[in-house]
């Protein structure tokens, strides 16, 4: 009988074992995969820079348009008030129709950057037309400023992107940009909302987006500016951003640095 229950006991003892073994081998296989889909999200998905990881209170106010100009120049002059320079996304469309209004902003030390052509959805392009949206554009904002070792800045129409977008943005040369704070001026959810959504949320390195022609955008920045002001610097966002050296998370798009960069931003 003892000889029957030490078996007993042994056999117990083998299947806890092999119980214990297949745990185990089952949790380091989630591990791995785990690690396996972090590794491939991050080297095969691409992505532009939504935030910079920067610890010295600066952000910058980007301003995208496509339609639309009555309200620029009150822009420009509340701009002007406040002593802040801003980046401007223009699609093509909007600059070939509004040459002056591109001359008054560069004129009072504002940069205007590349927003595509005709402000299609680029997720339905093919390669030849995603070039062409960009150098059509770039064409016209190169016969106001000169681009010679100036960095090239993208922000794809509706903030709609995929690799093919990106991998053919960059070897034309231009970074892409998205944004960290969206002030959905374009839902037109009302002045309070804007306020308080930008205030209670605004971090060092932010890309803030508004819209050149969203309603009350004028009364909402004349409130909005002087508030951030209080902790923070605006800053052009060639200044913000990294231009060397750098990385971007492929799982959140914050751009931070490696080491020195040249431009010492």
């Amino acid at each position: 009988m003892l000889n029957n229950f030490c078996r007993t006991f042994q056999l117990s003892k083998i299947k806890l074992a092999y119980f214990f073994t297949i745990i185990i081998i089952l949790f380091s296989s989630s591990v791995l995969a785990q690690e396996n889909f972090i590794n491939n999200y991050s080297s095969q998905r691409l992505v532009p820079i939504y935030q910079v990881d920067r610890d010295d209170n600066k952000i910058t106010l980007t301003i995208d348009g496509a339609w639309g100009s009555n309200k620029t120049e009150a822009l420009l002059e509340l701009f002007e008030q406040q002593e802040i320079k801003v980046s401007f996304f223009f699609a093509g469309i909007w600059l070939e129709n509004n040459p002056e209004l591109v001359q008054k902003i560069l004129e009072a030390g504002h940069q205007i950057y590349n927003h595509s052509y005709s402000h299609p959805h680029f997720n339905n392009l093919n390669k030849d037309e995603i070039i062409s949206e960009l150098k059509k554009t770039e064409a016209i904002i190169n016969k106001y400023q000169n681009h010679e070792n100036k960095i090239k800045l993208f922000r794809p129409p509706y903030g709609e992107y995929n690799n093919l977008v990106i991998k053919t943005a960059r070897k034309l040369g231009y970074q892409v940009i998205q944004w960290s704070l969206d002030s959905h001026d374009w839902m037109n959810p009302g002045k309070e909302y804007i306020l308080q959504r930008v205030v209670s949320n605004i971090n060092s390195g932010d890309i803030l987006l508004f819209h050149n022609n969203s309603n009350n955008i004028v009364e909402i920045l004349r409130e909005i500016i002087p508030l951030l002001k209080k902790d923070y610097q605006f800053v052009k966002i060639e200044e913000l951003i990294y231009n060397n050296n750098y990385q971007i998370s492929s799982l959140t798009g914050l751009q931070y640095k490696m080491k020195g960069d040249n431009n010492d931003n």
